[in-house]
């Protein structure tokens, strides 16, 4: 029995490689959401590379986002991460990480919807506060009341985050527990079945919890 839950899992991943054709799985939300943690082992099960935007972004500019933030401004920052994103979706397929703003642009919302299926890993604020205070490079939250910031930056993005294909509750279990998620989501959105073999008619978007 579990070898054939197996193969059904195998083949559910073989068909949405196949139907994602050109088009990359692009991992959305604010910072803290899981993004590259999930993104990395997503790609893994997926067969695709995983790229994160932020990292390519720091090392086309030679600096840090936080370098790149105190010295050019985040308007600097965001066109810049705009023009990589275009880039990284031309390479496709993959599963590309974007950082926490980068959704928010109009450009980069079109570009990401004609390259590639949008999921938003969506987290309640006190998961996210409890991921980020483990690392100390997010220059939106070097100031002294993270906690107010992030609930703004939740209320500000939220709405435009939901514009995603897919949305994915990102909670505090195991990080192979939200990849089942989202391997389950993405197949329901792009039509595939568990049996090798077998589409399903797209269905509605849907909201995984």
């Amino acid at each position: 029995m579990a070898e054939h839950r197996k193969d059904d899992r195998e083949g559910l991943l073989a068909q949405i490689r196949q139907s994602l054709g050109p088009r990359s799985v692009v991992l959305i939300g604010l910072m803290g959401a899981g993004k590259t943690a999930v993104g990395r082992r997503l790609a893994s099960r997926l067969d695709l590379p995983f790229i994160d935007a932020d990292g390519e972004i720091e090392q086309a500019a030679d600096q840090t986002i936080s370098e790149i933030f105190a010295e050019h401004g985040e308007a600097y920052f965001r066109e810049g991460e705009r023009k990589v994103i275009a880039r990284l979706l031309e390479g496709g397929p993959q599963v590309l990480a974007t950082g926490g703003g980068a959704f928010m642009n109009a450009q980069t919302r079109a570009c990401i919807k004609a390259r590639g299926i949008s999921i938003w890993l969506n987290a309640d604020v006190r998961v996210l506060l409890k991921r980020v205070h483990r690392r100390d490079h997010r220059p939106l939250l070097a100031v002294r009341d993270p906690e107010t910031v992030m609930k703004k930056l939740m209320t500000e993005r939220g709405p435009i985050y939901a514009k995603a294909d897919i949305t994915v509750e990102s909670r505090d279990v195991p990080h192979d527990v939200i990849v089942g998620a989202v391997i389950d989501a993405l197949g329901a959105k792009l039509g595939c079945d568990a049996k090798p073999g077998i589409a399903k008619a797209s269905p509605r978007r849907k909201k995984v919890r």
